[in-house]
């Protein structure tokens, strides 16, 4: 006869913290704008047209961020990223409060400058409340307080992914009580469900590789009577992940293992990023380029621009442009030699153009082309592609986006001749990394260091 468990205890009764958050979020709107309306109109008391529009205003942003879900359980979520749905939430009900405001043209009938003054005061006020909440439940959960009890379940290698995030889980809400080793027998599975109800366990994470599903059937099984939250964080720790996330297609739940980051707003991020920052430095280098180009004329015979076909992305070949650094010269077919130190073939102002990394100017027209980014992996010949695609892992991978003229594998030291398989290996690393983690940010960051320590190299 099957024992029976009590359910396993959870949480303390919720407070309704959405609905505590919503009306927090209405008030801060509202003492926004009465402090925008002192200040434009040096009145407290709020004319009724004004006190219409306030309210719209706050009722139009909490629906919102009810739609952007910002009120919902923030535990291990990431905390910029959040924020950052928060902020699309309240831009959406400015949107369409003005669209509404358009539409019934009653926009000549408030102060432009108490509405941008309100909405920034809002924002403000919004972001302080969210930062603070954070910061407040981060330090009571370093005291030990506001955790989630977690057992988990793995197999008999232990997972590095979960080993590595350890550090991490307590400041984010969560805390390993037990971690078990998967046995598939019926001792065990009743271990399991007298674990969860003696070690007052919230949620069960089974960290096991995806081919244990028939096991995971039976966890689920043993643990229908309880009603602990259970999460399946599978180990992928032999695969080689790109972007991965979890997406739903027509009504079916995917792992997404090996996708790019580059699409929806991000790639309409990264292009107007690369449109006004390319168009920007076109400019500026405009005079250096002419005056690289005489020089090169004046010092040896051939072509200005040096044009090769490279992998952009999804495999898609295009044109490279660089000033010529080299002689007029030659290759074997289906050959790409690599410029080596002391190389005969580069001419002395290409050796100061290749070390500066001033060749590569050519490269905005290819970013405004829309062929290259300012910022992503370097794109490399053909036959170094055929070369190195089965000698490095996820190698060709880095065709998910589009090749930059620099990138973090450059300002990390890993630019230039790579003449080891070791030395291609962490440029891929690097690389790969940049596409996972790829943000706005991000690229500023790498642009910033290109500038102070990514120009001058010992590129040969």
């Amino acid at each position: 006869m099957s024992k029976k468990h009590s359910p396993a205890p959870i949480l303390a009764e919720r407070y309704p913290l959405a609905l505590l958050a919503g009306l927090i979020d209405i008030a801060l709107v509202i003492g926004a704008a009465y402090v925008a309306y002192h200040q434009r109109f040096d009145f407290w008391s709020m004319s009724s047209r004004y006190e219409v529009a306030t309210l719209a205003l706050a009722l139009m942003g909490t629906i919102c961020q009810l739609g952007m879900d910002t009120y919902g359980s923030w535990r291990g979520r990431p905390f910029l990223k959040q924020l950052g749905r928060v902020y699309t939430g309240w831009l959406l009900a400015f949107a369409l409060l003005l669209g509404i405001a358009v539409a019934t043209k009653v926009t000549g009938q408030y102060s432009r400058l108490w509405l941008s003054t309100t909405a920034l005061y809002a924002l403000v006020a919004v972001t302080l409340f969210r930062l603070s909440t954070y910061l407040l439940l981060r330090f009571a959960r370093t005291q030990g307080r506001n955790q989630k009890h977690v057992l988990v379940v793995e197999g008999h290698i232990p997972s590095d992914e979960l080993s590595k995030s350890l550090p991490d889980l307590g400041r984010v809400g969560y805390e390993i009580r037990q971690r078990l080793t998967l046995e598939n027998n019926q001792q065990w599975f009743d271990k399991l469900i007298a674990t969860v109800s003696e070690q007052n366990v919230h949620e069960v994470w089974l960290c096991l590789p995806l081919q244990e599903g028939e096991s995971i059937k039976k966890i689920l099984h043993s643990l229908r009577h309880l009603t602990v939250e259970v999460r399946f964080i599978p180990d992928l720790g032999d695969l080689p992940l790109l972007n991965h996330r979890v997406s739903q297609i027509a009504g079916l739940y995917a792992l997404d293992i090996s996708l790019s980051p580059m699409e929806g707003s991000a790639r309409l991020v990264k292009r107007i990023e690369d449109l006004i920052i390319g168009s920007l430095i076109s400019i500026l280098i405009l005079p250096v380029c002419l005056l690289i180009a005489i020089a090169i004329k004046m010092t040896s015979t051939g072509p200005i621009i040096f044009k090769q076909y490279r992998t952009g992305i999804n495999g898609r070949q295009f044109k490279v442009y660089k000033f010529r650094s080299m002689e007029v010269h030659t290759e074997v077919a289906g050959q790409i030699t690599q410029a080596k130190f002391g190389d005969p073939r580069v001419t002395r102002l290409g050796a100061f153009l290749r070390k500066t990394s001033l060749d590569e100017l050519p490269q905005f027209y290819n970013v405004l082309q829309g062929r290259m980014s300012i910022v992503g992996p370097r794109p490399h010949a053909l036959a170094h592609n055929e070369h190195y695609k089965d000698l490095v892992e996820s190698y060709m991978k880095r065709h998910k986006v589009k090749p930059g003229i620099t990138g973090w594998a450059q300002v990390n030291g890993y630019r230039g001749e790579t003449d080891t398989i070791e030395k291609m290996q962490k440029r891929v690393e690097y690389d790969l990394w940049y596409i996972n983690n790829w943000s706005l940010w991000l690229d500023l960051k790498i642009i910033f260091l290109t500038v102070f320590k990514g120009f001058v190299n010992n590129k040969p």
